[in-house]
């Protein structure tokens, strides 16, 4: 008995590299989502979205040229095409996703801005099946109606306690979360053929390049850079620990795991970030808010064990 019992037992457990991927793709999810908590702290100290970004591109940089240049010298060189196609994708998915997501953590709590990013694999369903015409199926629906009306929730929620201008935060995160959602769709093929790695590098290099041009551009003088140092370690910090860090560990996870598992893992990105937000900048965490981020969660995993 006790050694069938034991023979039962054993396939159960996961394999040694997937343990260790699906550790790595929660870590690099929960590091990910603490770019909020990071930003709101930098907000403490009256810094505005566009020092906040431009300041972590100008940190994170250097790290992203050095894996760029790495990558370059293993694979075959860009066309010119393909090199039009990063300018566009590192705009749209790494300078004006990330602008508009780090205004709206100014009107929002960082809890509800983390939950309507998580929403970004239900846009590009939604997106794919508009412009593809393709089918959604009713477990697709379920999952969609889960996930939405858990936002709605936490939403009406923040409403009540925030006031009005969670409308406006909320519109500008939906927007970075939509415009996220148009990068993904638009380098699925792009990734196969110039690598995941060197795409984002690249991409990311552009998105420090549309920072530096739009700080230029408004006026603001070189000078004022030179933050106090507390907002240049936190700027820091958002860049290693919170970019270059998190994605180099969910690329890990995804070679070691698949994106399936790799997605299901982050699904911890949103509960680390209402811990977070409770215990370093004080957010309060009700039952609305944990009934709505379990519904969120719950669509989700719906969603993408679909794909599995």
């Amino acid at each position: 008995m006790a050694a069938s019992q034991k023979s039962l037992a054993v396939p159960a457990a996961l394999p040694s590299p997937q343990r260790s991927g699906l550790v790595i793709a929660a870590v690099g999810a929960v590091l990910f989502s603490a770019k909020a908590i990071v930003a709101k702290l930098m907000y403490r100290y009256n810094v505005d979205a566009v020092m906040v970004i431009t300041l972590r591109m100008l940190f994170a940089v250097p790290l992203f040229m050095a894996i760029g240049w790495w990558q370059s010298r293993r694979l075959a060189p860009l066309s010119w095409a393909d090199r039009g196609r990063v300018v566009f994708l590192g705009f749209i998915g790494y300078y004006l996703s990330s602008f508009l997501d780090f205004i709206g953590l100014q009107y929002i709590t960082a809890g509800l801005e983390r939950l309507i990013l998580f929403l970004t694999p239900s846009f590009v369903l939604l997106a794919t099946a508009l412009l593809l015409r393709r089918p959604i199926g009713r477990h697709q629906w379920l999952s969609l109606l889960l996930a939405y009306a858990g936002i709605v929730l936490v939403f009406a929620h923040d409403l009540d306690v925030s006031g009005s201008q969670v409308w406006l935060g909320g519109a500008l995160v939906l927007g970075s979360a939509i415009t996220y959602g148009i990068y993904l769709i638009l380098s699925g093929e792009l990734v196969q053929r110039i690598g995941s790695l060197r795409l984002v590098a690249y991409a990311m290099c552009v998105s420090t390049a549309c920072c530096v041009i739009q700080y230029l551009v408004l006026g603001r003088p070189l000078a004022e850079l030179a933050q106090p140092a507390p907002v240049l370690w936190l700027s820091l910090v958002n860049a290693v620990f919170c970019t270059v860090l998190p994605v180099s560990l969910t690329m890990v996870a995804v070679a070691r795991i698949g994106a399936p598992m790799a997605s299901q893992a982050g699904m911890i990105g949103p509960v680390s970030t209402l811990l977070l937000a409770f215990w370093l900048l004080g957010e309060p965490v009700s039952g609305v808010q944990l009934a709505g981020s379990a519904l969120v969660m719950g669509g989700m995993y719906l969603l993408s064990a679909r794909k599995n």
